[in-house]
Formats: structure tokens, C-alpha cells, sequence
């Protein structure tokens, strides 16, 4: 297995497939949200182990509004509740939290005000940042950056997405057998290798994770050169 020092530093990652593994089982698509997001905490555990530096999942898009009403309100609840939990675990272990996406469109303020106070605990964390795309849309961010560009070039373009110190994925993985970014960090995925696994997220495991990082590792990155 490669080193962690070679591996790639920065990754965001699709987690898609959390309602066909609860439909599998026979279980309720919010099981399936409940298992994804304990997935996301393991694994960002073991990206740490494994040297990452940035991991940025894909938690609800501009596009899952159009979702049933009862999968959305249980996902906004189940969202919530994972905030008031978890934060303080993961501000002990040492983790940054970062929520990317359109905060002030149709979230309530309750939720609002739990998520500016999960970034203002940790805001002072440096063992990872956990970025996490919530009412995001890749091309929602670049049309906001753009109604407040006044010129100046990319660098001063970036500055006015929902994170400007977010660093470009070095590596972008999507599971559940989809191959597709899905409006995905359209702007910081410029240069990004792409990585498809057939697990649905919630089986995504830290050996697929390892495998995933390993064939960024056999990949050459050019950014355009020779």
C-alpha cells in the first residue's frame, strides 16, 4: 500500500446510494440517510489515519428539494440532530467543520444557527476540515460568485465562492456505480481525477476508500502539460 505521505491531500467525495441500500433491505429511505451519515463519520476518521487534509461530501443538493416532502423534513431533522451530537466529538478530535452551499434559501433559522455554531467550535481546528455541501449546487455557486465579480481574474473570482480557502480536490469519488458529478464543486473540479466505486455509500468501506486513494496514485497528473 502507497505511503500516506504520497496519497492524495484533498478529497471530496459523492456519497450517493443511501435510499437503494435502504430499499434493499426493505427499510425506510431514512434508515438508509442514517447509515450514510455514520459512514461519513467513519470514514473521515480513517482520512485522517490516511493523511487527507480537506474531505468534502455531498449531503443535500439544490436539486433535492424536489425530493417527497416527508424525506426532506426527516432529512432536515436528521441533519440537525447530527450537528447538536456530533460536534462536540468531533471538535475533540480535532476536526474543522465547513458547510458549503446557499445557507440563506428556504433553511430554516434554527438549522442556520446550528450550523454557524458548529464552524465558530471548531473553527480553530487544524487535524482535518470536513466540508459539507448542504443546499449546494456547483452551478448555484458559481452564479452567486458571478452577480458579486467585478473583475480581477480567477484568483478574485474564487474568493467569492462559499469557501475560497477550500483547496482543489485532488481526487473526487462517487459511489454506487454512477459516473457523473452531479453539479458537483464544478469549479474546484477542474483538474480533479475522477474515481467510481459500485459500493452504495453506506457500504463504502475504509478498504474502498484505501483502494480509491491507491488508483489516484497510479494516475499521472499532467494539469494540461505533457
Amino acid at each position: 500500500m502507497a505511503s500516506a505521505l504520497t496519497r492524495a491531500r484533498y478529497v471530496a467525495i459523492i456519497t450517493d446510494g443511501n435510499g437503494r441500500w435502504a430499499r434493499s433491505r426493505g427499510r425506510p429511505v431514512l434508515d438508509g440517510h442514517q447509515a450514510g451519515a455514520d459512514a461519513v463519520k467513519a470514514r473521515l476518521r480513517d482520512a485522517v489515519d490516511l493523511g487527507v487534509r480537506e474531505l468534502t461530501v455531498y449531503s443535500f443538493s439544490t436539486e433535492n428539494w424536489s425530493r417527497s416532502e416527508a424525506e426532506v423534513s426527516g432529512l432536515m431533522a436528521m441533519f440537525a440532530d447530527r450537528i447538536d451530537r456530533e460536534t462536540p466529538e468531533l471538535h475533540e478530535e480535532g476536526v474543522r467543520m465547513r458547510f458549503v452551499g446557499r445557507r440563506e434559501d428556504r433553511i430554516s433559522s434554527e438549522l442556520r444557527e446550528r450550523m454557524s455554531w458548529a464552524e465558530g467550535l471548531t473553527a480553530g481546528n487544524g487535524r482535518i476540515t470536513l466540508f459539507v455541501a448542504f443546499n449546494y449546487g456547483g452551478r448555484a455557486e458559481i452564479l452567486d460568485a458571478a452577480r458579486r465579480y467585478e473583475g480581477g481574474g480567477e484568483e478574485a473570482f474564487r474568493a467569492l465562492l462559499y469557501a475560497p480557502e477550500m483547496h482543489d480536490p485532488d481526487l473526487i469519488i462517487r459511489t454506487s456505480g454512477e459516473q457523473r458529478l452531479s453539479n458537483y464543486l464544478l469549479w474546484q473540479s477542474a483538474y480533479s481525477e475522477l474515481v467510481f466505486s459500485d459500493a452504495l455509500w453506506p457500504d463504502f468501506s475504509r478498504a474502498d476508500f484505501e483502494a480509491a486513494l491507491e488508483e489516484f496514485e497510479s494516475r499521472r497528473r499532467r494539469f494540461g502539460g505533457r
